[in-house]
């Protein structure tokens, strides 16, 4: 069976997306960018990181996951940066919210699930013995 294309991520998708990683960045503390990618173990690089924010690119889910996690898990020790707990629940809404766009086909995957299930039906019912 051929491989289909998957749809193209559309500019809101795109622009979503971007925004949530700028919100992130800057609720850990990141004022720009580059400071970011300057911190040990950034997961990407300075220019990709302007275009998934600006909305250009679109990273892969497995991307979106790592620049996430690190922005919750290592916030920068600034002023800027959110307390830890609000820090990571915004990276959880982030996450919540990616995964039901369209972008990440996690949608469909759920539907596929539901489709592929086996119809359910009565079974037979056990009945008590007396003693």
């Amino acid at each position: 069976m051929a491989r289909k294309k998957l749809q193209p991520v559309t500019r809101e998708d795109a622009r979503a997306i971007g925004a949530m990683l700028r919100g992130l960045r800057r609720a850990a503390g990141y004022r720009a960018v580059q400071d970011a990618a300057g911190a040990g173990g950034f997961p990407a690089a300075r220019q990709t990181i302007y275009a998934y924010e600006r909305g250009g690119l679109t990273p892969s889910l497995p991307q979106f996951l790592e620049i996430t996690e690190f922005y919750a898990l290592h916030p920068s020790r600034g002023d800027g940066a959110k307390a830890e707990d609000d820090l990571r629940a915004q990276a959880v809404a982030a996450l919540t919210r990616a995964l039901t766009l369209p972008a990440y086909h996690v949608k469909q995957a759920h539907e596929l699930m539901e489709r592929l299930q086996p119809p359910l039906t009565e079974g037979r019912r056990r009945t008590r013995r007396s003693s």
